[in-house]
């Protein structure tokens, strides 16, 4: 096969040519092969130009003249790009390997080329370069998180069992300001606990976070719209931000975090090798020491640290932080139950909502310290949240009137309404309370005397309270048969007087008439 020439190359030779220089003499000044030489010369004499003609020639026209490359027309070689073909399909397959390939290939031809010309015929049949992109990163727009391959030991002081923990990385690109921290998991929890300890560290929030395809950010995967945890677009919602998962099999797109992740081993890593850790805060303790001498190292080519560049630059283009930290919101489905509490089971306990819902539907977002109720995506109802099992919390606007009414019972509320109905009612009352010793059993007792100045009015309920005081018989069921039988019309005084009950008649005798 023959060389392949630059034009340049191949104008020297004829200019060469031209000036009478032997083939010979032209390949040893070129450093050509001189059956190269020989190949030129003989298409320059057989083609209708002139040496002179071809050196002024552009190079596009050279090329269409002499052929910068040669096509082999061999059985050899037309048996190997056969082969090439027909196999094209089966390297997409796994387990693929070139030389099984090789010693296939060999088996079914009787001249084949050796395993260094069988690669280098595939690669220049299959040729394949991979391009690499140079991305350009403006302050304070992403910061990219990922968390290192290899974990730190952390061991039980008890029991001398050593416990994994993984390492957080998370750098802004433009200044490559960087924050690591230690967590026992890559779970949801431990991840976005993370998170919000990177956004405070940075005391500002970059506009989006670029994050790989973990399972604790995205719930599915996908090259164009990935589906990210609802818990991080809640995160990002609190934060001002969004979520930016890279590519699958890509580390490409988060290049700078990767570098961050080999730094961190030499670092931070490689300077705690020979400590020992026996907690988790411990091992952070560390790391945050090591991570201030590490942003503070001075760059030679910017002429300034990471902390600098920072300070200078990228923090001033960074989204201010919200008034709180995010606190991890979790979710549960209830139905309202008659008594107007929705059951929370994480808990155990249970949590008022309006009284209208009763029967429907609801879901329950949920974090460390709150409760909120929601109906199609409208809140509902808001606790502060009560870790007590089987407790029922209860918030008195989301009762009826009836039921809020029923709250306020107590022996001065029953008092305070038997007042306006008259002193002999108070009395009775006050009595009711006075002889229970469970202040409760007389609540309905009190209410029914009360209620029954509804039916017979205050001024004749005092008079059958009176009379009832005055009988030593204080109760609902006698003051309501002194109202039923009329007898609150008669003072208990006028009573005690006897009177016959024989009417006054001419044909009675009196008592004289048996002495």
């Amino acid at each position: 096969m023959a060389n392949v020439l630059d034009p340049m190359d191949i104008k020297q030779i004829f200019s060469l040519y031209r000036d009478g220089l032997s083939n010979r003499k032209i390949a040893s000044l070129l450093g050509i092969s001189r059956n190269t030489v020989n190949q030129y010369i003989s298409w320059l004499i057989a083609s209708d130009y002139g040496a002179d003609e071809i050196v002024k020639l552009t190079d596009s026209k050279l090329r269409e003249i002499f052929p910068s490359r040669t096509t082999i027309r061999n059985d050899r070689f037309d048996a190997l790009m056969r082969y090439f073909e027909q196999g094209k399909a089966a390297r997409n397959h796994p387990g693929f390997t070139f030389l099984y390939h090789y010693e296939e290939y060999r088996q079914l031809v009787d001249n084949a080329y050796s395993y260094t010309q069988f690669m280098e015929h595939f690669h220049r049949k299959y040729a394949r370069t991979a391009g690499s992109m140079k991305l350009e990163h403006l302050p304070g727009h992403e910061v990219f998180i990922d968390y290192a391959g290899t974990k730190m030991d952390i061991v039980d002081r008890d029991t001398g069992e050593i416990r994994k923990a993984e390492v957080f990385v998370a750098i802004l690109p433009f200044s490559l300001f960087t924050y690591v921290e230690a967590s026992w998991s890559q779970k949801r929890e431990d991840l976005l606990h993370c998170m919000n300890n990177m956004m405070w560290f940075f005391g500002r929030v970059p506009k989006a976070v670029v994050s790989d395809n973990v399972k604790s950010a995205v719930t599915r995967s996908s090259k164009y719209e990935p589906d990210i945890n609802r818990s991080l677009k809640d995160f990002a919602r609190h934060y001002d931000c969004v979520i930016n998962p890279t590519r699958a099999y890509s580390p490409q797109d988060k290049a700078l975090v990767e570098n961050a992740v080999q730094l961190t081993y030499q670092r931070i890593y490689y300077p705690l090798r020979e400590m020992t850790f026996f907690s988790l805060e411990d091992l952070n303790t560390e790391i945050k020491k090591l991570l201030e001498h590490f942003n503070n190292m001075f760059f030679q080519r910017k002429e300034a640290s990471r902390r600098e560049l920072f300070q200078s630059i990228e923090r001033e283009c960074l989204k201010p932080l919200p008034a709180g930290t995010y606190q991890l919101r979790d979710y549960t489905r209830t139905k309202v139950q008659k008594i107007g509490y929705v059951y929370f089971s994480p808990d155990k306990s249970y949590y008022s909502v309006p009284y209208r819902f009763i029967g429907k539907s609801t879901q329950i977002h949920y974090t460390r310290d709150t409760v909120e109720v929601y109906h199609y995506h409208d809140r509902i109802a808001f606790h502060k949240r009560n870790s007590s099992k089987g407790c029922y919390n209860t918030d008195k606007d989301h009762l009826s009137s009836t039921h809020r009414q029923y709250l306020d019972w107590c022996p001065d509320y029953f008092k305070k309404q038997a007042a306006v109905l008259g002193h002999n009612v108070l009395a009775c009352v006050s009595e009711l309370f006075t002889e229970s010793d469970y202040p409760e059993t007389a609540y309905k007792r009190a209410m029914g005397i009360i209620q029954l100045s509804k039916s017979y009015g205050k001024e004749r309920l005092d008079s059958a309270c009176h009379r009832a005081i005055y009988a030593k018989a204080v109760s609902y069921n006698r003051i309501k048969n002194i109202l039923e039988n009329n007898l609150d019309k008669v003072t208990p005084e006028d009573q005690n007087v006897k009177e016959s009950h024989i009417p006054v008649h001419e044909n009675i005798r009196g008592a004289s008439n048996y002495q």
